[in-house]
């Protein structure tokens, strides 16, 4: 198996998918963010000096997810279809959970999406408790599901598969 991205002489290089088919193709990213307990609490009522740390964090991972060709500097642009961002709070493990889904119809994947959606909704967590909670981390940032393309679907963990009908991803 060799490296999409390094040319014969070992220099990097963007793959050419100009010859490639558009298929519908969709990802989905989880990660976590842990923190003491008394900060999820703070987070869960809204009492974050910077304001509401579920709701911004989302519409950054969103945000972020359009900008993944910009970042990475082997990833194509890509016209994203879709891109959703869910925040939670597990108290008994005192974390925030991440999952976000990102989808388009073209002729590269968007895992990298998912995964930058899901790495800056985690980082905009911690920026906006980093006041009351220096000691949090980011963990655990890791692909769940993708379709489309060559590689078809690869199912990482059972339940990240989106729901076509719920998720607006079914074909037009």
């Amino acid at each position: 198996m060799s490296l999409t991205h390094v040319d014969h002489e070992g220099r990097a290089r963007m793959v050419d998918v100009g010859a490639k088919g558009d298929t519908r193709r969709v990802a989905v990213a989880r990660g976590e963010v842990h923190m003491r307990p008394e900060t999820l609490a703070l987070i869960e009522e809204n009492r974050i000096a910077k304001g509401d740390v579920l709701t911004v964090a989302q519409v950054a991972g969103m945000m972020a997810a359009k900008e993944t060709g910009r970042l990475i500097p082997m990833c194509h642009p890509l016209f994203l279809t879709h891109v959703d961002v869910r925040l939670s709070t597990r108290p008994a493990d005192a974390l925030v959970a991440i999952e976000a889904t990102a989808a388009t119809t073209g002729k590269t994947g968007v895992e990298m999406e998912a995964l930058v959606a899901v790495s800056v909704a985690a980082l905009t967590v911690y920026d906006m408790c980093k006041a009351v909670d220096r000691g949090m981390r980011i963990e655990n940032v890791r692909l769940a599901f993708k379709a489309g393309g060559q590689s078809g679907e690869i199912v990482l963990e059972e339940d990240a598969a989106p729901d076509a009908d719920t998720e607006g991803l079914q074909d037009a």
